[in-house]
């Protein structure tokens, strides 16, 4: 963040100076919500948690270097106190439920506005580029290839890993310092208005629109209203600012009557004007393609996995080269990008010669499906074909449509010829997804219902052989990781693909 003193903090979030010495010391380092991650000159953020109060860890902080805490009530040590009236925040990700008195909220609504007056003032005085990026899927790829490709322009900030909601949007914001000319953020919706209030805090320059898909179905209610929350992106982008729109989603294509601002379409499709062509897939499933921009062409061979980080990889690129990037070293920074974000397609394969891919961190309909192309992809390449399995898990918030999409992932992994499907829960999705793949002409034990984890970890140690893909995928409530972790621990000295 930019430096700021107490007392201009405290003008900024609304809030009061308590058992403050000096009003115009400086916080000069970042703001934490983990009291063991404070260093010197840092503003420590006080949350009541699940099972732990923020403001229980105040002095701690303090005592490790924190110049003062931003919280809900007097903690005896220097403090920035906002009162729990003084707003609410739209809850994307970060659970609230037991902030009964309202002082979560408080505290997120003081660190938004706190991120927000950082951002304005970065940009007026550094030029600060702000990027967001929104979809059903793959907007961590996404964030990850644009921190790769904006690299050789300057400073990048991005958020680690999913860190795209109330809380991880503003303390990413306020990563930015006067080094920093480009911040890369990923904005997530549970419903209406939560971009738009994110797109408020920082306010992005260029916006980026990858898909509209069936993730939290549940809450929107239908395809149509998940692209009216999606496009409050491009609706915040100033006259002078860009759209990236994805070409091949007629959803997405559709959004560029509702933006001020330039827009630029990617996709493989004719009318694209960054557009891939002759993509191919290797025997890792990493794609390569001609990419063809402003009437040249370079190509392009990707170091992550799956054939749908080609559309992620135009967008990356149609970002960079907004920013001033020539076509020759966006090739080059895509093909040397590799997957920064944990649980994320992370290919590896173990010294028995199993190869794990843990997809694990989350799971939709969209990026279920890619996934398991993926893993045929990987298990069908090469002179001797591979016995794929594929470990899964429930999809969460997908509301009355749940039965159905699992059915239809079930369905899907037959059709795509995976040999062993094991499918983890006692829920009727996951019956629903094990009789899909029944119904669908599964036979014997080519596809297994489990009960829990265990049980799933039972079963591979028991038959899972060298030269076997296993690709394990779920919403990040099941855990399933656990599964994968699992396999490559058991073989430690696992090689990343």
């Amino acid at each position: 963040m930019i430096e700021m003193t107490l007392r201009e903090i405290a003008d900024v979030v609304g809030g009061e100076l308590h058992d403050v010495p000096d009003p115009d010391a400086r916080v000069t380092g970042s703001v934490e919500f983990d009291s063991r991650r404070i260093g010197s000159g840092d503003l420590f953020l006080a949350l009541p948690g699940a099972h732990s109060d923020g403001h229980d860890y105040a002095a701690g902080a303090v005592a490790a270097g924190a110049v003062a805490v931003l919280a809900a009530r007097p903690v005896g040590v220097p403090a920035i106190v906002v009162a729990p009236e003084r707003g609410s925040v739209p809850a994307t990700s970060v659970a609230l439920s037991h902030d009964g008195d309202g002082s979560g909220a408080a505290v997120l609504a003081a660190l938004a506005e706190l991120a927000r007056v950082s951002t304005e003032r970065l940009a007026e005085r550094t030029g600060l580029t702000v990027v967001g990026v929104t979809g059903s899927s793959g907007k961590t790829s996404t964030k990850d290839l644009l921190a790769a490709v904006l690299a050789p322009l300057g400073p990048v900030v991005a958020p680690p890993g999913s860190f795209n909601n109330e809380l991880g949007h503003p303390w990413t914001t306020l990563r930015a310092g006067l080094d920093t000319k480009f911040l890369a953020l990923e904005l997530s919706a549970r419903g209406r208005g939560h971009i738009a209030e994110l797109a408020r805090i920082a306010p992005p320059r260029i916006g980026v629109v990858l898909n509209v898909g069936t993730a939290h179905l549940g809450e929107f209610g239908s395809r149509e209203a998940i692209a009216v929350a999606k496009g409050e992106l491009v609706e915040a982008l100033p006259a002078e600012g860009l759209a990236v729109l994805n070409a091949d989603d007629p959803h997405v294509s559709a959004m560029d009557s509702r933006t001020k601002a330039r827009v630029v379409k990617v996709g493989l499709s004719g009318d694209a004007d960054i557009r891939a062509t002759d993509v191919r897939t290797d025997d890792q499933a990493r794609a390569s393609f001609v990419l063809h921009a402003g009437g040249e062409s370079v190509p392009v061979t990707l170091a992550v996995h799956g054939e749908h980080q080609v559309g992620n990889a135009l967008a990356a690129a149609a970002v960079a080269l907004e920013c001033g990037a020539d076509l020759a070293t966006v090739a080059r920074a895509l093909g040397g990008a590799t997957a920064a974000s944990a649980r994320r397609m992370d290919v590896r394969t173990t010294p028995e010669g199993v190869t794990v891919v843990n997809d694990s961190y989350n799971a939709n309909p969209d990026s279920v499906r890619a996934a398991l192309k993926a893993l045929v992809t990987l298990a069908k390449a090469g002179e001797t074909p591979r016995r794929s399995w594929a470990v899964l898990g429930e999809m969460g918030e997908l509301g009355d449509d749940s039965v159905i999409e699992h059915d239809a992932i079930g369905r899907l992994a037959v059709r795509l010829d995976v040999d062993r499907l094991i499918v983890v829960g006692t829920g009727r999705p996951s019956r629903g997804m094990h009789q899909g793949a029944v119904m669908e002409g599964s036979w014997g034990e080519e596809s297994v219902l489990v009960p829990d984890i265990d049980a799933a970890i039972a079963l591979l140690d028991d038959e899972i052989a060298a030269g076997d893909v296993v690709l394990v995928k779920a919403s990040k409530a099941v855990g399933l990781w656990a599964v994968a972790e699992h396999l490559t621990r058991a073989g430690e000295g696992s090689t990343q693909a």
